[in-house]
């Protein structure tokens, strides 16, 4: 939509995905003769300091001296509101100067800055809200921040189909004066505010306008309960003792089976729980674990009634804008563009992809010949794939001393040093300027430039907090000194209001040294759930998926604070979707060299570590492939298909799995209610598979014998962070590979990544 929330809360699926995203890459090398030794710093040091040994407290007095990020208004619940309020009188001025720019040219030049100041005055105040409703330990600030993000959604909702401001965009891209005098990166926000307003429907007549909004809240509505129902529990499945004998978990699977003995009861056993997954994984007799499975993947009618209605409703809300799917529409604004480009890239990952899944779904056939003692290869099944290749955490790739919290952040500054001449440096906040005593405050330091950024990281578990892994972008980079604010008008009731609002706005404004102009300095927050340091525990230590997941996060948070854009539309992770994980994915891959690993060493930065043959485990070629298979049942899904009135979701994923899938369908299960992406990642799910492809083509070809030069991190700032989406993404990765053929981002530039996954495939089975 035109206005929509400006937030990237980008949940990291690095803990789901660990096997496939661990970037196996394995070679034997020592590069780090071509790297910089940066002796320990106070900055380190610091770092270990405020993660390892935090200070017991921090005075969360209803009184601070300075409000939630240095915001001085934000010290009370109900200034949150109020804030709220002043932005919707302030945004009305300023969609009243936009409607008014057809009286004046120099307006009309004007336009699109106006818009995306309008769209920053209130993505600034609706993500700070977000992020507070997350993270906030007090009830009164997460109501205050629900009434907030209310109020300015259903403003934003009236812009975001508000045909006037339409009209005034149309006549400033139909004058090809004013397009000529648009910067690259204003023209490119032009569109996007463009295409945003055609999806919207704003071009339609008013009853058909009217069928958009009642469509998409209907869409909305059942995206709810689908994943209410993705989450429901499916019904338990009796397991007799004797299922239960020969266990290979000793704990509780012993525990078990003690219990059914002195029972002497089935025990009853529900998909998800911990004595599922101990089955799926323990049990040598194939009849339980199929139940379980079945049971785990099994629906009510009403389930997959729930999901075919979302389909078809987004599908008729794709032909309603002219449309032929749901997919097209999707795709319009993405580095695919359309179906058949996914296709394309799919299809390629797929073919190249499938011979070393055959190969390791025959190294599970071999197990299960073993393991029941067959004179011939038995077929797998799917409920024998945990069983013969159960899960193993992710490891590093050489040995490593146990790894604390504030040691990994060392190591991450180290790093950024070492490709950006960036560090980061921990800063004490101010009384009320954090939400809660667990929160650190990181500056975000240019060498050059001084301090580009902030990072507040609330990285500890409790009660109330919202789980997993994520980025938020509280503030997004933008220049202000040409805002021109004069302009906006004002009323005399109005006036306390709007300077409520500026004095909100005048915090976030630095002038940064050697360049030009005011900018809005980016201010991202990082989210996790680690364990606390504690004085009878020590400093937190980290398994290797967290250190993932920190490494995936932070490449996230250093896009935010490199992609330094004139307007914050385009604005570091404000990029397409299919290449908005591309710089956390690639940070995964520098934790597969020994030279980046020695950075976690307190004594030495850079040093020479050579790595160890890695056995690869057979499953992760088998889960590359079946998330492939999710890929295309996404796009299956969103296809005009499912308008046919014969459509039925489980007869055309057992038809994809039957005629694809290397594991036959089991008939009587319809895992497609529990594919919960189908709703926020509708139609492109494909987009992780597709930036892993990229990011390890850039890996290889730039960083892997060399991943700590500065001249190539350079180069890829340059290149890739810096433009955020203010530059076709086709282009950039063209540029940074000097691979020009790729810029027209057309069929063959598709298939062409779908083979690059397939070559870091090849490279990974050698070693």
């Amino acid at each position: 939509m035109l206005l929509q929330s400006a937030r990237n809360v980008l949940r990291s699926t690095v803990k789901q995905t660990s096997r496939c995203s661990a970037c196996l890459l394995s070679q034997r090398r020592t590069a780090a003769t071509q790297t910089q030794f940066i002796p320990a710093s106070v900055d380190d040091k610091g770092l270990i300091e405020v993660f390892d040994y935090p200070k017991s407290s921090r005075s969360f007095s209803p009184f601070s001296a300075t409000g939630l990020f240095g915001h001085p208004t934000l010290t009370q619940p109900h200034s949150l509101i109020s804030l709220a309020h002043a932005t919707v009188v302030r945004a009305q001025l300023l969609t009243d100067r936009i409607l008014r720019a057809p009286q004046s040219r120099e307006e009309l030049k004007k336009v699109v800055k106006n818009l995306d100041r309008l769209s920053d005055l209130l993505c600034g105040v609706i993500d700070l809200a977000e992020l507070i409703r997350n993270a906030h330990p007090d009830r009164v600030w997460v109501d205050a921040a629900n009434q907030a993000y209310e109020t300015l959604c259903e403003f934003m909702n009236v812009l975001n189909t508000h045909v006037g401001l339409y009209q005034v965009l149309k006549i400033v891209l139909s004058d090809p004066e004013i397009v000529r005098s648009l910067s690259p990166e204003a023209y490119q926000t032009a569109l996007i505010f463009w295409r945003d307003f055609e999806k919207s429907a704003i071009h339609l007549p008013p009853e058909q306008r009217q069928r958009f909004v009642s469509l998409s809240s209907e869409i909305l509505v059942l995206g709810r309960e689908f994943l209410a129902g993705v989450n429901a529990p499916r019904p338990p499945t009796p397991i007799k003792p004797s299922e239960l004998a020969g266990l290979k978990d000793k704990g509780l699977g012993v525990r078990l089976q003690l219990q059914a003995q002195f029972t002497q009861r089935d025990l009853l056993v529900y998909p998800g729980s911990l004595q599922a997954q101990m089955i799926m994984r323990a049990a040598p007799e194939e009849e339980p674990r199929r139940r379980v499975y079945i049971a785990a993947n099994s629906s009510t009618p009403e389930q997959i009634e729930v999901l075919e209605k979302l389909l078809r409703k987004r599908a008729e809300l794709a032909r309603l804008v002219g449309k032929e799917s749901y997919a097209h529409m999707t795709l319009d604004d993405k580095m695919a563009k359309t179906p058949d480009n996914v296709r394309y890239f799919l299809d390629a990952l797929m073919d190249h992809t499938r011979p070393f899944a055959q190969k390791a779904l025959h190294t599970l056939s071999m197990r299960k010949q073993a393991h029941h003692r067959l004179s011939t290869l038995p077929i797998i099944r799917a409920w024998d794939r945990d069983f013969y290749c159960p899960p193993e955490p992710p490891a590093p790739p050489i040995p490593l001393p146990p790894l604390t919290l504030g040691t990994v952040f060392m190591g991450l500054s180290r790093l950024f040093q070492h490709l950006y001449g960036i560090s980061l440096r921990p800063a004490t906040p101010t009384s009320g300027e954090v939400w809660h005593s667990d929160v650190q405050k990181l500056e975000v330091v240019d060498e050059e430039r001084g301090i580009i950024g902030w990072i507040y990281a609330d990285l500890f578990m409790r009660r109330g907090k919202a789980s997993g892994a994520a980025h938020y972008t509280v503030r997004c980079s933008r220049r202000t000194d040409d805002d021109d604010e004069a302009g906006d008008g004002i009323v005399g009731d109005q006036e306390l209001a709007v300077l409520e609002s500026q004095r909100f706005e005048a915090v976030k404004r630095q002038r940064v040294p050697g360049q030009d102009g005011v900018f809005q300095l980016p201010v991202v927050v990082l989210l996790c759930e680690f364990a606390r340091p504690s004085l009878s525990q020590g400093p937190t230590i980290l398994e290797w998926h967290e250190v993932l997941t920190l490494f995936h996060e932070m490449g996230h948070a250093m896009h935010s604070m490199i992609g330094r854009t004139e307007y914050q539309n385009v604005s570091g992770t404000r990029c397409a979707t299919d290449f908005v994980e591309l710089p956390s994915i690639l940070m995964e891959h520098f934790l597969t060299s020994p030279t980046v690993l020695s950075l976690f060493d307190v004594r030495q930065a850079g040093g020479s570590r050579e790595i160890g043959n890695y056995h690869e485990d057979p499953c992760h070629h088998i889960d590359t492939y079946s998330q492939i298979l999710l890929a295309v049942v996404d796009q299956l899904y969103h296809s005009s298909n499912v308008l046919d009135p014969a459509f039925d979701s489980t007869i055309e994923l057992a038809n994809l799995y039957d005629s694809c899938g290397l594991i036959q369908h089991v008939p009587g299960t319809s895992f497609q209610t529990q594919f919960g992406h189908l709703f926020g990642y509708g139609a492109t799910y494909y987009s992780y598979l597709f930036d892993r492809a990229i990011a390890s083509k850039i890996w290889r070809q730039l960083f892997a014998t060399s991943p700590l030069v500065r001249e190539i991190g350079e180069r890829y700032k340059r290149r890739i962070l810096k433009h955020g989406g203010g530059k076709d993404p086709w282009v950039m990765v063209a540029h940074l590979l000097n691979a020009p053929q790729l810029s027209v981002g057309d069929a063959e530039s598709m298939k062409q990544v779908g083979r690059w996954r397939t070559e870091d495939e090849i490279i990974a089975s050698r070693h």
